[in-house]
């Protein structure tokens, strides 16, 4: 069976290591200087060489040769997701008093140590401030917020980077290079962009291709996108023209021919934001798509999300000239003979807008070109707060629980929702409680509305009132009948 790429070109050394020069230049120099610390941390993404460098670090400081295969009875590893409670660090804190068998120093490699329980925090920290001499601890992990600021401050903290793409793609050509993998540069590109930044992914993915090799012709991009399920350059290229154009009726016929090949509109969305973000500096126009985008996976309905966002009418500001151009000649316009020097813009917004039967003031502004027409913000009087909580009432119990806490405040298309306490804000920001909201307010025709909640009480509306309960403390605001 043969060995998987990850493993197979896996760093040995400090110096083969790509993309964390800021922090292996800093090791190299401990190491020969002989100022090893007590404890190092190790954060960042996945994949970018935290454990690797721990594994070497452990070597390096014993004087011992490495390897990926590599195994030495005073180098301990331990996964913290399967090893958590406090019982495993009572007993690892009974161990490390015991001498290395062989070594200079016993290093112990704590991977995803955020996984560790408080108590086992707690058990590990005295150990971790003052260890015997002939202790090293290496704690790697994905999430530093996760990890007690006591823990943090007792390490030598290292944040790793994630890998640009044009270095994961130069390191993924080696690799291919001693593969044989024919393979050509874009295609390279693309599987460091879908990597994520993490050079493990990259490299699986470029295992994962290999077998597409067929000894003829070179891997190309849009094989690779074809495997991935991955929509092509020329499908996102006539999505961005039919926006720009604000053809509606291509970009549904683009979408539809891109769901028809199975690409998720989530995945979709993910391309079109690197996408747009490559061609920025060219069209900056495109800048405004992005935050709509990143709206796109979060909805109940990507596909249907990912639509609107794209149908949406393209605003493109005009500036003012910088010498104001003479007011037009007063024309008067009246229905039975229009005047002769009416322009043919005008004349074409004529058939869309009823004529006023007065004529136009003496002093009448310049006339601006027709203004393409914008959904309207639902007004107040449309929004049915009532109906809504009943409807979460009979459909989502749980988040009725939370809803039915919370008062709501319409402005424009913006929906402000006091929760009364941080508790219930999280709760209501939670992925589950979010979803079952928006599908509620789509069912009652409440769409494309904005929600942001806030963990403090609703502002009471009368002023007297407000004053009265600054000074009693706070209050709140109660409708007539209700008590």
């Amino acid at each position: 069976m043969s060995k998987a790429l990850y493993r197979k070109y896996r760093s040995t050394s400090l110096d083969e290591v790509v993309g964390q020069e800021h922090i292996t230049r800093l090791l190299k120099r401990a190491l020969e200087t002989d100022r090893v610390a007590h404890a190092y941390l190790f954060t960042g993404p996945r994949g970018v060489g935290k454990t690797s460098i721990a594994r070497i670090m452990a070597y390096e400081i014993n004087k011992l040769p490495y390897a990926e295969d590599a195994h030495h009875l005073d180098i301990i590893e331990i996964d913290a997701a399967s090893n958590n409670g406090v019982e495993d660090v009572r007993d690892l804190r009974e161990k490390v008093q015991i001498a290395p068998v062989s070594a200079k120093k016993k290093v112990y490699i704590i991977d995803e140590v955020h996984m560790l329980s408080k108590p086992a925090f707690n058990a590990l920290l005295k150990t971790l401030e003052e260890p015997p001499e002939h202790i090293v601890f290496i704690l790697a992990t994905t999430d530093v917020n996760k990890l007690p600021a006591t823990i943090i401050s007792r390490t030598q903290h290292y944040g790793f980077r994630t890998i640009a793409p044009a270095t994961a793609a130069a390191h993924l050509k080696t690799i291919a290079t001693a593969e044989k993998i024919a393979i050509d540069d874009d295609a390279l590109l693309l599987i460091a962009e879908r990597g994520h930044g993490s050079f493990r992914d990259s490299i699986s993915l470029l295992d994962q291709v290999a077998n597409l090799h067929d000894g003829k012709e070179p891997i190309s991009a849009a094989l690779i996108e074809d495997v991935l399920g991955l929509a092509s350059t020329k499908h996102m290229e006539k999505l961005l023209d039919a926006y720009q154009a604000a053809d509606i009726s291509a970009l549904a016929a683009q979408l539809d021919a891109i769901e028809s090949e199975g690409i998720d509109a989530s995945v979709l969305a993910g391309q079109l934001i690197h996408f747009v973000r490559s061609r920025a500096a060219a069209h900056p126009e495109l800048l405004s798509l992005l935050d709509a985008l990143l709206d796109v996976p979060k909805s109940a309905y990507p596909g249907m999300k990912l639509l609107s966002v794209l149908g949406t009418p393209r605003v493109t500001a005009v500036s003012a000239p910088a010498t104001p151009s003479p007011a037009p000649k007063p024309k008067t316009v009246a229905l039975a003979a229009p005047a002769p020097e009416i322009t043919a813009s005008v004349a074409s917004l004529k058939k869309a807008v009823e004529p006023a039967p007065t004529p136009q003031p003496e002093a009448a502004a310049p006339i601006e070109p027709p203004k393409k027409k914008t959904a309207t913000p639902i007004e107040p009087a449309d929004f049915n707060w009532e109906a809504l909580v009943e409807h979460v009432r009979q459909s989502h119990v749980a988040l009725y629980s939370v809803l039915s806490k919370c008062s709501p405040e319409l402005d424009g298309q913006s929906l402000k929702l006091y929760t009364g306490s941080a508790f219930y804000k999280k709760k209501l920001d939670d992925t589950k409680y979010s979803t079952h909201l928006y599908e509620s307010m789509h069912e009652l025709g409440m769409v494309d509305i904005e929600i942001t909640t806030v963990p403090e009480r609703a502002p009471l509306k009368d002023s007297q009132a407000s004053a009265i309960a600054d000074i009693m403390g706070g209050g709140v605001e109660v409708a007539p009948g209700a008590l």
